[in-house]
């Protein structure tokens, strides 16, 4: 699945997340022991959204990250944007689901006009788009001077002590936790997005690739074991 290139992987991935929305938030919970919640949570601190000002969260899925930027920022104006309409439609049923505003977006030619977001957050965006510069380039495009570009994404397993107890995770307990959970429909998302994970870029080359994009101060931390990284830079 991860060989797929071009429009037929985006169509892939399209449909994957499409077949598992009803499921996504929970297997987010298992597959991370919960520790999702408080990488969302730092993504939205990074951003450092002023009072009234306006997100855009990209591959916003269910919402989760806009919602704690809601919680964080509760006059904020948040748009969540994503190319899996059922994802946003759960959503769109959960506590404070009234209060985002759900578009269709496709990441590498986004609907909004130069300079309208304060911030620009995504959370596994980047490891599934065909292409990365077009998209960090869209990011900046829309995002105002000053503000910020901030991605929640997993990181291949670092070469340690850990990573024999990861890649055991990663084969076979998160597939086997899709199987159960997702049932045979989502049974090949759950091959796909570790599969994903261990063919993406280190934390070191997706901060370079930030910086040639435009980005500028671009940092980044880690978590669970290095397999999880929040970057962000600013306009």
């Amino acid at each position: 699945m991860t060989h797929l290139q071009g429009s037929e992987r985006a169509a892939y991935v399209q449909d994957m997340f499409g077949r598992i929305a009803g499921r996504y938030n929970l297997m987010n919970r298992l597959m991370t022991f919960g520790q999702d919640l408080k990488w969302r949570r730092f993504v939205v601190q990074q951003a450092k959204l002023p009072n009234s000002g306006k997100l855009l969260d990209l591959a916003t899925g269910t919402g989760d990250i806009a919602f704690e930027a809601l919680k964080a920022v509760p006059n904020a104006t948040v748009i969540g944007g994503d190319f899996s309409l059922p994802m946003m439609r759960v959503g769109k049923t959960l506590p404070s689901g009234d209060k985002v505003g759900w578009t269709g977006a496709d990441a590498l030619n986004l609907p909004f006009p130069d300079e309208s977001f304060d911030a620009v957050t995504s959370g596994y965006l980047v490891r599934n788009v065909i292409d990365i510069p077009r998209t960090f380039a869209e990011q900046i495009r829309v995002l105002k001077p000053g503000g910020r570009v901030v991605v929640l994404d997993s990181s291949p397993p670092k070469n340690n002590i850990f990573r024999p107890f990861i890649e055991i995770h990663l084969r076979y307990i998160i597939p086997l936790l899709g199987r159960i959970v997702a049932g045979k429909e989502g049974a090949d998302a759950y091959q796909y997005l570790p599969s994903s994970t261990q063919a993406f870029k280190t934390p070191e080359e997706l901060a370079n690739l930030m910086r040639q994009a435009g980005l500028h101060n671009v940092q980044f931390k880690t978590f669970m074991f290095g397999t999880m990284a929040v970057h962000w830079g600013e306009k």
